[in-house]
């Protein structure tokens, strides 16, 4: 945005103190307009939209704090400076715990307004930026809710979304915390059975015989605590698809039982003699080794082969770690929706370190951790203490197979994190031009948390 395109809301009891500063930001090119107290102020705010407010601290009626905490209610995103002539560090604490920006001590001198309305404006259109390459991100690296740039998981998207025009029964691999259901979800809804029920069952969460109730209903009377009929999950999702979570883990009976409604589309409830036709479409999920369990003779190979048709394997975390500042985008904008919290992004330790952790638990064990963070973190940047992780060991394996670029990202984060965002000077350490570091910068998404 150009400063003729930045408004600006000065709020000062003081008729020379509006004018002054209206004529020194007028003369740098800023639209201004000025309010003689807070309600005033709170009104202009409720009518129109600005890009920075400066808020004197003494006022009659609201002081400075008030207006800054109605303000920031209304107007979020709104960078609002305030104003005081007896600066303490209580003041400065309390105005930056409201949302504030920075704080300005009276008498003003021009050419530091001018340099902090400048950083202002450079980080507004940064953060402008930022909003529509994530978005212009989402919309290019995501299948509904799976977000990727990896290579592996743009084929794994491609599959599942032929896959999905088909009929054909999918058989979903991968470890735990991989986003398995979240990747059944998504082939349902680029489905022709779209407008059908999506039903999900967890295959060992229950006994064999519960299951079997669950899966295919009972007839009243059919066993001890059978009152009424009960449709099971099957008919429950006609003419729509079955997710079955962890599929490996059933047991022999319901494996034959599974295996003739493959084949016949037809089921029976316990109890019942009644047939009934099924037009479901299976989608199973596991994360063990069911050619490993057909071996050893705990699966059924005819059940096997009729679940893999088409096989989708979604690769662990640690093999796709250039997804990790998506994922963390993605998360991020989730959580504080939830939370109704701002969060802004994470620090460039903080990535680091989510960069260089082994994620065992995969996406899940992301998205709890950043849940943590949301709720511990004092500000809206994420700090890599508010993580709770620990940082690797220099020696660890982890180090010594990391990728090139990986090892890149994290000297250039470092570098700018000791320049304090200086690229300039930032360049002149790494010996590098600007424009090759900006291209950097933007390849391994650092400028989120860039300060300068």
């Amino acid at each position: 945005m150009n400063k003729e395109r930045t408004r600006v809301l000065i709020v000062d009891d003081e008729e020379i103190v509006r004018e002054s500063l209206s004529g020194w930001l007028e003369k740098d090119g800023y639209t201004v307009e000025t309010a003689e107290d807070g309600p005033t102020a709170v009104d202009k705010v409720n009518r129109a939209t600005w890009s920075v407010m400066l808020i004197d601290m003494k006022m009659p009626g609201m002081d400075g704090l008030q207006v800054l905490d109605r303000v920031k209610q209304i107007q979020p995103n709104v960078t609002a400076v305030i104003m005081t002539a007896f600066a303490t560090v209580d003041t400065a604490v309390s105005a930056m715990k409201l949302g504030a920006y920075d704080y300005l001590v009276k008498p003003f001198d021009p050419e530091e307004l001018s340099m902090m309305m400048e950083k202002i404006v450079a980080q507004q259109a940064l953060v402008r930026e930022n909003v529509i390459l994530r978005r212009a991100l989402k919309r290019e690296f995501r299948f509904r809710d799976l977000v990727s740039k990896s290579t592996a998981m743009q084929q794994v998207f491609n599959l599942a979304r032929t896959a999905a025009r088909s009929q054909s029964t999918i058989l979903v691999l991968g470890e735990s915390g991989t986003g398995k259901e979240l990747m059944a979800r998504a082939i349902h809804s680029e489905s022709p059975r779209a407008g059908g029920p999506f039903v999900a069952v967890s295959c060992a969460a229950l006994t064999e015989s519960l299951l079997e109730s669950e899966l295919f209903g009972h007839e009243r009377g059919s066993f001890t605590g059978a009152f009424q009929r009960h449709k099971g999950k099957f008919e429950a999702a006609q003419h729509g698809t079955l997710f079955l979570d962890e599929i490996g883990d059933i047991g022999p009976k319901l494996q034959a039982d599974l295996l003739r409604v493959l084949e016949e589309k037809k089921i029976q409830r316990v109890g019942g003699t009644e047939t009934l036709d099924v037009d479901v479409r299976i989608i199973a999920a596991t994360n063990r080794d069911l050619a490993k369990a057909v071996a050893d003779g705990s699966f059924r190979e005819d059940l096997y082969y009729r679940l893999n048709v088409i096989p989708v394997v979604l690769p662990p975390l640690r093999e796709r770690r250039e997804d990790i500042p998506l994922l963390v985008d993605h998360l991020l904008e989730q959580l504080s929706v939830e939370t109704e919290r701002r969060i802004e992004g994470v620090s460039h330790e903080a990535m680091a370190l989510l960069m260089n952790h082994a994620w065992p638990g995969n996406v899940r064990e992301l998205r709890n951790v950043l849940e943590r963070a949301v709720v511990v973190a004092a500000g809206s940047v994420i700090q890599a203490t508010d993580l709770g992780l620990h940082k690797p060991d220099a020696a660890a394996p982890e180090e010594s197979i990391a990728t090139l670029e990986s090892v890149e990202r994290r000297h250039i984060a470092h570098v700018l994190e000791q320049t304090g965002g200086n690229v300039t000077q930032a360049a002149r350490i790494l010996d590098i031009d600007r424009v090759t570091l900006y291209n950097k910068i933007k390849k391994y998404h650092l400028r989120e948390t860039e300060t300068a």
